[in-house]
């Protein structure tokens, strides 16, 4: 312990010795010179854990079909093959652009439908959905659609149903954008969404339709003629 002197009223401590205040300050310099250093590390740490847990659980989940009941690619080729005929020369080629977007659906629906359009137009349609959990159920389907669109046809439909999470959940409006042209060896897709539920009509015709659609379809349980 240093020693205290009094003189006049006050006090006064020894001065420190000149190598501690070298050491103090050396200290002081070395922590501002490695605190960026460390905040950086700790900046990395906080990236890099949640990706790599977030790796670690998409390694931990099955394959899509074994999770959600989805249909595999092959099934559902076989099935279009089987429904559009000596018309499905294509239809591999058009789905595989489907599954590439949107992967793997856990249902579809194989129906026919007819629709007329000049600048306003309707569509109609029915058929059945299939799933692989919840059986087949008749589905019905009717829609507007405004645009520089013109033509008529009646054509077969395959629609890819993706994310559905159970049967009633199928019934409901999904708008969309409805692009006209086949766009592969007579086959045209759109897709039209609903929350979650994605549905990708796939269509062949004898019609002509051509331009770009904004409509929706409205899918239920039973016929109607009112499309709103």
């Amino acid at each position: 312990m240093g020693q205290i002197f009094m003189h006049a009223g006050f006090c006064s401590y020894p001065a420190r010795p000149e190598n501690k205040r070298n050491e103090n300050a050396m200290r002081a310099r070395s922590f501002y010179r490695s605190g960026p250093a460390v905040l950086f590390a700790f900046f990395l740490l906080a990236l890099i854990a949640p990706q790599a847990s977030a790796q670690t659980q998409m390694q931990q989940q099955p394959p899509q079909q074994q999770q959600d009941g989805s249909y595999s690619a092959q099934e559902i080729i076989d099935a279009g093959n089987t429904f559009f005929g000596s018309a499905s020369s294509g239809l591999a080629k058009a789905l595989q652009n489907a599954f590439s977007k949107y992967g793997l659906p856990n249902g579809y629906i194989l129906g026919s439908e007819g629709s007329g359009a000049f600048i306003a137009g309707l569509t109609y349609g029915e058929g059945w959905l299939n799933t692989k959990n919840a059986g087949r159920h008749q589905v019905f389907w009717q829609g507007p659609s405004l645009g520089i669109d013109y033509g008529g046809d009646g054509s077969r439909s395959m629609m890819l149903v993706y994310n559905l999470p159970s049967v009633p959940a199928l019934y409901a409006r999904y708008g969309g954008v409805s692009g006209s042209a086949y766009v592969v060896a007579g086959f045209s897709m759109q897709v039209y969404k609903n929350q979650n539920v994605i549905l990708v009509p796939v269509r062949t015709g004898v019609g002509a339709r051509l331009g770009v659609n904004i409509g929706y379809l409205k899918l239920t349980q039973k016929p109607t003629w009112n499309p709103f």
